[in-house]
C-alpha cells in the first residue's frame, strides 16, 4: 500500500485558518479525523517541517502531504453482488440501489454492502476513500447515486456536493393530506435522547433544507417530489415526520403499527400498514461530469413497490368524513439500521 505525495501552497485566503482545516478544504474526500492523525504522524510538512494539527497558516506556506492508503478500506473484500448500472465510464458510476442495500461497511454490516459490490464491479476503486462512494442512500431507500472512479472525479464531486450544485429528486409518499408545495428549513441532529436516531434539533443540529411539491393528493395520503438543498442524516424522513406527514412504512419516523383504520379500506389498510420500507425513492440526479464538466442527469423510474403501493391508494375509498388525525402516532421504538445510523464525512441523503 504505496503512500501517494501532494504539495500545495496555502491559499492567502484562507489564512487564519487551523492546518487541519485547510488541508480537508484542499483535500475534501479526506475526513478530519484522518488528515490529524497524519499530521501528528509526520506525513504532513509545512515549509519541509512537521507541524501540529491546531497551527494557524498565515498564507503562502509549502505544504507537503504524504498521503496514507486508508488500511480499513483494504479490510473490505470484493462481493458479486449485482449493480443495477444507469451510467458508466472511466471517471463515474451511477447506480440504481436497491432496497435492504447498506452503502458502507460498519458495526453489524462488515459485508454484503454496496461498497463491497462496488470493489468486485470496479476493483481500482480500493485505491480511493471509501471506495469512491460521495453520498449515500439510507439502508431501504431506493434509487440513484453516483460513484467517483478515479481521485480527481472524487474530489470534483465532493465539491458540488458541497456547493450543493448536485440535484437529488426524490418521490417520498406520506400520511396525510399535504395541501401546499413548501419548504423545510428546520436544522438536523442527533436525537437529544435516542442516540440511533436523528431529529430537528434547534440547539446542536446542522442546517437542513427540503423543498417538496404536492404531485397527488388522496383521501388520506399525498405523493410528493422532494429535493434536498442540504444532505444530512434520513433528512427527507424527519422533514416529513416533523411536517406531520410521514412517510409511509417508515420503521423510525413513520406511524405506529396500531392506529385507527376505520377510515381505510381494507385493501389500502394492508397496502399501506404493511409496506415494509420507508416509501422513498431517489429518482433524479443532476450533476456536472467530472471530466467533460458538461451537465448530465438521469431518471429513472419509481420501483415496483411503491408503484404498486400508489396504485392502490390512487383506488382507495374513504369510508368516513372525520379527518384522519396523526399527532403523537409516531413509532416509539427505533429499528437498528446498522449502518445507516453511523454519522459519515460526507454528503448524505
Amino acid at each position: 500500500m504505496a503512500s501517494e505525495k501532494k504539495e500545495f501552497k496555502a491559499p492567502i485566503e484562507l489564512a487564519g485558518m487551523r492546518i487541519d482545516s485547510v488541508i480537508q478544504s484542499l483535500l475534501p474526500e479526506f475526513s478530519r479525523t484522518r488528515i490529524q492523525r497524519w499530521i501528528k504522524e509526520e506525513y504532513v510538512k509545512v515549509d519541509s517541517l512537521p507541524i501540529h494539527p491546531k497551527k494557524k497558516i498565515i498564507g503562502g506556506e509549502y505544504i507537503e502531504i504524504e498521503i496514507q492508503p486508508d488500511e480499513q478500506a483494504y479490510k473490505f473484500e470484493p462481493e458479486d453482488i449485482p449493480l443495477d448500472i444507469v451510467f458508466e465510464d472511466d471517471y463515474i458510476l451511477v447506480i440504481n440501489k436497491p432496497s435492504n442495500l447498506v452503502v458502507h461497511p460498519a458495526a453489524g454490516n462488515w459485508s454484503g454492502t454496496l461498497l463491497n459490490g462496488i470493489l468486485n464491479h470496479s476493483p481500482s476503486n480500493k485505491n480511493l476513500a471509501r471506495a469512491g462512494i460521495v453520498h449515500r442512500l439510507d439502508k431501504n431507500t431506493t434509487g440513484l447515486m453516483v460513484i467517483a472512479k478515479d481521485e480527481v472525479s472524487q474530489q470534483h464531486l465532493v465539491r458540488q456536493l458541497q456547493s450543493k450544485k448536485v440535484n437529488r429528486e426524490y418521490r417520498a409518499i406520506v400520511w396525510g393530506q399535504v395541501w401546499k408545495n413548501k419548504s423545510i428549513n428546520e436544522p438536523i441532529g442527533r436525537h437529544p435522547w435516542v442516540r440511533v436516531k436523528m431529529a430537528v434539533n434547534k440547539i446542536s443540529g446542522k442546517d437542513s433544507i427540503t423543498h417538496y411539491e404536492v404531485l397527488e393528493r388522496f383521501g388520506l395520503h399525498s405523493y410528493l417530489r422532494c429535493n434536498l438543498e442540504t444532505g444530512r442524516t434520513h433528512q427527507i424522513r424527519v422533514h416529513m415526520q416533523f411536517n406531520d406527514s410521514p412517510i409511509v412504512g417508515d420503521p423510525v419516523y413513520g406511524l405506529k403499527k396500531i392506529i385507527p383504520t376505520k377510515n381505510m379500506t381494507s385493501e389500502l389498510r394492508k397496502a399501506a400498514l404493511e409496506f415494509d420500507r420507508q416509501a422513498l425513492h431517489a429518482i433524479g440526479l443532476g450533476l456536472i461530469h467530472p471530466f467533460t464538466n458538461k451537465p448530465m442527469r438521469w431518471v429513472i423510474d419509481l420501483p415496483v413497490d411503491m408503484k404498486a403501493l400508489l396504485d392502490v391508494i390512487r383506488n382507495e375509498v374513504i369510508l368516513e368524513k372525520e379527518a384522519f388525525k396523526f399527532d403523537n402516532m409516531y413509532v416509539d421504538d427505533p429499528i437498528d439500521e446498522g449502518t445507516e445510523e453511523i454519522d459519515f464525512d460526507y454528503e448524505d441523503d
